[in-house]
């Protein structure tokens, strides 16, 4: 998948235009690879297009501490970052997102490969988003 592709998913899911699906991909990005192991981070920047990976390791630092966010928090983070002040339509903009990165890393379940792995790190109801946008290509 390239990048083009993966901010179309992104845009024509949550009905936004790509510049606001990139914001949206951004945030998202950063608050996922934030809740990952820095050794798992990697590993999914590893299958990223070039354009995608700058996007997941802006601003991260080899020596950081793995964010333990929950869905609320979560959510309301992608949301400040990404200018989104609907609880509903950031969740929307996120199970895009991690369905699309799903498919970017070569998943249809979001359960196998290094989707898998990412999926293992998730604490329940961030699991249950993960999921969700697995069910909803």
């Amino acid at each position: 998948m390239n990048e083009k592709s993966f901010v179309r998913e992104v845009a024509q899911f949550v009905d936004y235009d790509e510049r606001r699906a990139e914001a949206v991909i951004f945030a998202v990005f950063q608050e996922l690879r934030d809740r990952l192991t820095p050794d798992e981070a990697a590993k999914v920047a590893a299958q990223l297009p070039a354009s995608l990976k700058m996007l997941w390791v802006s601003f991260d630092r080899p020596d950081r501490q793995v964010r333990r966010l929950h869905e609320p928090q979560f959510l309301g983070e992608v949301g400040r970052m990404a200018a989104i002040d609907n609880e509903i339509e950031t969740e929307r903009a996120v199970v895009a997102v991690f369905g699309a990165l799903q498919d970017a890393l070569g998943s249809v379940t979001g359960t196998t490969g290094a989707a898998g792995h990412v999926m293992g790190q998730l604490p329940a109801d961030l699991k249950r988003l993960w999921l969700a946008a697995a069910q909803q290509k």
